[in-house]
């Protein structure tokens, strides 16, 4: 996974070519993850997991609340209770979490 500040994203790669990214937008305090792709010929693999995973560990690193507007990143924190935590309370709900 190799994170690009200046291009808003994550990316993640499988062997030399790029697999997938997530893309975010920064703000004090939080981290709004705005859309996450994988291409097809990766998908399946788990990449997109590992990817969201590796970012979401980030952004707990620099105590940033996560605001999973991404469809991919809502469900995959949803399926990991763990990093509810990460989601700033008073926006669970909003997100379903």
């Amino acid at each position: 996974m190799v994170h690009d500040p200046d291009r808003s994203r994550f990316e993640i790669f499988a062997g030399n070519e790029r697999a997938g990214f997530a893309e975010y937008r920064r703000s004090p305090g939080a981290v709004a993850f705005l859309h996450t792709e994988i291409d097809s010929r990766f998908e399946g693999h788990g990449l997109g997991g590992r990817l969201v995973r590796a970012a979401l560990d980030k952004a707990g690193e620099q105590r940033l609340g996560v605001l999973p507007q991404c469809p991919f990143v809502r469900g995959w924190i949803a399926r990991h209770p763990e990093y509810v935590a990460l989601v700033p309370e008073e926006e669970r709900a909003r997100f379903e979490l």
